[in-house]
């Protein structure tokens, strides 16, 4: 008799189990989707893949797979900018918004992005492929 009272048990225990793991599957699926924005303040122009920057407020999207990504520079809702990135890994999470800005070429170009709170940020310009050829030397 006790084998009748099991699997009654089993069909909701497994209903149970079914509903939370979608709930946490939309649950990190929302907060990735979220992650995935970022704003940044540029105090004087800057260029961004050969893109010139004035100074301003921009919104930054970006989208892709794995660690490479498209990174849109956005003013409301027109993209100014747009170039590929890769996301690399920061020992310790920023305390603002902030671009690193290499000016070795007598330009001042963006090189990084950083977000307050993140512990990541986007490499400009750099990409698998561009690491892969790069190490190919030998």
């Amino acid at each position: 008799m006790k084998l009748t009272h099991v699997a009654p048990i089993r069909v909701a225990l497994n209903r149970i189990t079914k509903t939370v793991v979608l709930g946490l599957a939309v649950l990190l699926a929302s907060s990735a989707f979220a992650s995935n924005k970022g704003s940044l303040t540029v105090r004087e122009s800057v260029e961004v893949n050969g893109q010139q920057l004035a100074p301003g407020s921009y919104q930054l999207r970006w989208d892709g797979t794995g660690s490479n990504v498209e990174v849109s520079f956005m003013q409301g809702k027109k993209e100014v900018a747009k170039t590929s990135a890769k996301v690399v890994a920061l020992d310790k999470a920023p305390d603002y918004d902030s671009a690193v800005v290499d000016r070795a070429s007598g330009k001042a170009a963006v090189s990084e992005l950083r977000f307050a709170g993140k512990k990541f940020a986007l490499a400009i310009g750099a990409t698998e492929k561009a690491d892969m050829s790069g190490s190919s030397t030998k």
